[in-house]
């Protein structure tokens, strides 16, 4: 959406155009919205693969990005630790792979954290980040998980999901 050139990392075109639309609404309604400055890159999607960290605006060739990069997890812990409410869907890289991994535990981790020392109520949605979380050991560590990651943010926006609407109408 901002027009760098991203290697052979993955991409959905079919996203871009409302990537680009919320970043302008953003940007109009004076909303920080924190993009990662920094990205692992790998030659090969392996986990033994040759890697880099580059800004995000210097991926090219055949380099994909698989993990967010060291200044963008001080950048998330910074504002993490401001905020009172956390929603984490999605994982930042391919935590399958251990070397990939260090950005989405490393943000569960603070999750837990915020959670445990300040009580800050943090919701995880979606498959892939509750088996990021649980494979962390974090599941319990968090004030809310749920595998319907687009229901959560449904129902956070505020949306009546079906089934909560088949069950309230009994």
């Amino acid at each position: 959406a901002l027009g760098y050139d991203i290697g052979k990392s993955l991409i959905e075109e079919d996203m871009v155009e409302l990537a680009t639309k919320l970043m302008a609404q953003a940007e109009e309604k004076g909303v920080k919205l924190v993009l990662p400055p920094d990205v692992v890159l790998a030659d090969a999607f392996d986990n033994d693969a040759n890697t880099a960290i580059a800004s995000c605006k210097d991926i090219s060739g055949d380099w994909m990005g698989l993990d967010i990069g060291p200044e963008t997890l001080d950048l998330f812990a910074a504002e993490i630790e401001k905020c009172n409410t956390i929603v984490f869907n999605g994982p930042m890289g391919v935590f399958e792979m251990p070397n990939y991994a260090k950005g989405t535990v490393t943000v569960a981790e603070l999750l837990a954290k915020a959670t445990q020392e300040r009580g800050a109520t943090t919701i995880v949605g979606g498959g892939d980040s509750v088996a990021a979380v649980n494979q962390a050991g974090l599941g319990d560590k968090v004030s809310h998980i749920s595998t319907g990651g687009g229901a959560s943010l449904e129902l956070l926006e505020g949306k009546t999901l079906p089934g909560v609407a088949a069950l309230t109408d009994v």
